[in-house]
């Protein structure tokens, strides 16, 4: 039977959030047998300054004390130095650059962005090992962060020690890759080596641009290469072609709890190798470096964009329909990805990409749809993450890192521009099942998709819904951890709302709590309509709700018992966790106060 957690759910939260600040909640909360609490800097049991030390020494003197990227700001609102730093969060690279920021900068109700007590910059395995020993022993909260690039607040917590990753950007290509302990005669393969702290935007250059090879992983080019995402599952814009990222993990370099570095793969460790392909992150310990699988790039590839906008609510149900049909008829297969929306002015709007077609075929479909202000956008598979293409093709759709001295082609899309420095109001999905897209059943997805577009906007990811996928990719995937509910699924629906440039705490950029309810509660109205559509389903655990019911089942399904039995054998005391992640059970919201299993829940004095 999955385990629930209901003392800690959101309806109690906010109960408790309105009678006390959560600092003071926990102080009151009394401490019967069977509750375990992180040390705060306050606290006797937390490290002497001579403690602090000796690990600043174990790790070559990169231990610090991060900043707040916007304590300016905190210090004075409107000031020059609040406004310069305001302006450079708004490039995602910068936020990358600091330990004590991150991509998003908070979720109503949940959590907000702060920096720890202490960081290590990791350069090393060894420096990681030295980091999670030191928590081990000091019973601290231990938070790891390559990117920052999470909306849950898995990356960061205050009083907290960090694992900063992010000097770790070593990425090279192996041509005959090995996994350690193969038996003699296998095959080598062609493998991209990447170290925790390189993104997507270096994984592509060195594998695509310069050696002309093709690996899955993430669309946003400032995403990590090496952690949550190939932890979580991963999809990319292809993954109906290639899998998902974490069916092209070959090999992992990870420091376990006890501060062991291994190397784990299919022969050495591999319940824990399954467990990491999509078990979630900060979870079974920190990944140094990921070997990730290579393919032959697409000889073609491009991007769909246009819309279809209907003059009535009856003629928008007919559009859903027929783009659901079209869908499911003609894009339900390896060589489409990304998205399309359907809106409450009765559009729906299509942002696609596919591959190993060619360009004059994928006008035909368009046009016979009756798509409008139709733009395709063609490229070889060694183009795709060449920002100078892009750049002549399609006016702004290239952002460079502005800043001397970086490296020249440091780029992020425009699209993701919108998702930098972002306060969350909630963030929620749910797998829609290929069943629903057909026969009778698929009357019922379009009065679904009909109501909940009256609330909010209701973006099908059709690459993040794996039914129709290539038959090798799909042997691939169902050789990982990632909850199988995906491979049945047409596509992963996201409805989400927030507002950016919000901080909390800073004068004039405050996030509204009342507009943050109402907008919640929108998507909470639409995506009960779904979730009673598809009872039993799932939500990918890397663009979920925060408050997510049942989120072992939703995330997980039936590999929960699984992968839950190898987190106690390689984190018996539970050292790594985060919000609704595998073993994390009976946590609070700010990850600081457990309730051990057996034990019953704490009351308040």
């Amino acid at each position: 039977m999955i385990p629930e957690d209901p003392t800690f759910d959101r309806r109690t939260f906010l109960r408790l959030a309105c009678a006390a600040p959560m600092a003071g909640l926990l102080q009151n909360l009394s401490e019967p047998t069977g509750v375990f609490r992180h040390p705060r800097p306050e606290d006797p049991a937390w490290p002497s300054p001579a403690e602090w030390q000796r690990l600043s020494e174990a790790v070559g003197g990169r231990l610090s004390q991060p900043k707040s990227p916007i304590e300016a700001c905190l210090q004075g609102a409107g000031s020059a130095d609040c406004e310069a730093s305001l302006a450079a969060l708004r490039n995602p690279f910068y936020i990358e650059e600091q330990p004590g920021a991150t991509q998003s900068t908070g979720w109503a109700g949940a959590w907000e962005t702060a920096p720890s007590a202490y960081s290590v910059a990791a350069e090393s395995p060894a420096d990681v090992a030295a980091a999670v020993t030191f928590a081990r022993q000091h019973r601290l909260r231990l938070v790891v962060k390559g990117t920052g690039h999470d909306y849950l607040g898995r990356s960061c917590a205050p009083d907290s020690l960090l694992v900063w990753t992010h000097p770790m950007r070593k990425v090279w290509l192996e041509e005959r890759f090995v996994p350690h302990g193969a038996p003699a005669g296998t095959t080598p393969v062609a493998a991209l080596h990447v170290q925790a702290g390189a993104r997507w935007l270096e994984a592509y250059t060195e594998a695509t641009t310069k050696n002309g090879r093709y690996v899955q992983g993430g669309g946003c080019c400032s995403v990590g290469a090496c952690g949550g995402f190939v932890l979580g599952g991963g999809f990319g814009s292809f993954s109906k072609k290639y899998g998902t990222g974490a069916a092209g993990l070959l090999e992992a370099e990870v420091v376990t709890a006890d501060g062991r570095v291994r190397i784990v793969n299919a022969h050495r460790d591999p319940d824990l190798f399954w467990a990491l392909r999509g078990g979630g992150g900060s979870t079974f310990g920190v990944v140094t470096r990921m070997t990730l699988l290579t393919h032959e790039p697409p000889s073609t590839a491009g991007l769909v964009l246009g819309k279809i906008t209907a003059d009535s609510d009856a003629a928008f149900r007919q559009v859903i329909e027929r783009v659901l049909a079209f869908y499911d008829e003609h894009l339900n297969n390896e060589h489409w990805g990304e998205q399309f929306t359907f809106g409450a002015d009765n559009t729906v709007t299509f942002a696609l990409t596919y591959q190993g077609l060619e360009e004059a075929e994928v006008t035909r479909l368009f046009a016979a749809l009756g798509v409008q202000d139709l733009s395709i956008v063609s490229c070889t598979g060694r183009q795709l993450w060449d920002p100078s293409y892009w750049e002549q093709k399609i006016p702004g759709f290239v952002q460079r890192d502005p800043r001397p001295g970086v490296p020249k082609d440091q780029f992020w899309w425009g699209p993701n521009s919108g998702e930098v420095s972002k306060y969350w109001y909630t963030y929620q999905s749910r797998w829609i099942p290929a069943r629903l897209f057909r026969g009778a059943d698929r009357g019922r997805l379009v009065e679904a998709v009909f109501a909940t577009s009256r609330l909010v906007p209701v973006g099908f990811h059709i690459n993040k819904g794996l039914a129709g996928m290539a038959e090798e990719a799909l042997r691939r995937c169902r050789q990982t951890s990632v909850n199988p509910i995906a491979y049945e699924a047409s596509a992963l629906v996201i409805l989400s709302s927030g507002v950016q440039a919000a901080y909390p705490g800073v004068l004039g950029h405050r996030p509204d709590p009342m507009e943050a309810r109402r907008r919640r509660a929108a998507v909470d109205e639409a995506m009960k309509l779904l979730r009673d559509l598809t009872p039993g389903g799932g939500a990918y655990v890397n663009e979920a709700d925060f408050f997510e019911p049942v989120w072992q089942r939703s995330f997980w399904g039936v590999n929960y018992s699984r992968l839950l039995e190898i987190k106690r054998r390689y984190d018996p005391e539970g050292l790594f966790h985060a919000r609704h992640t595998v073993g994390s059970e009976g946590w609070s919201i700010d990850g600081m106060t457990r309730r051990k299993e057996g034990t019953p829940p704490p009351r308040r004095s």
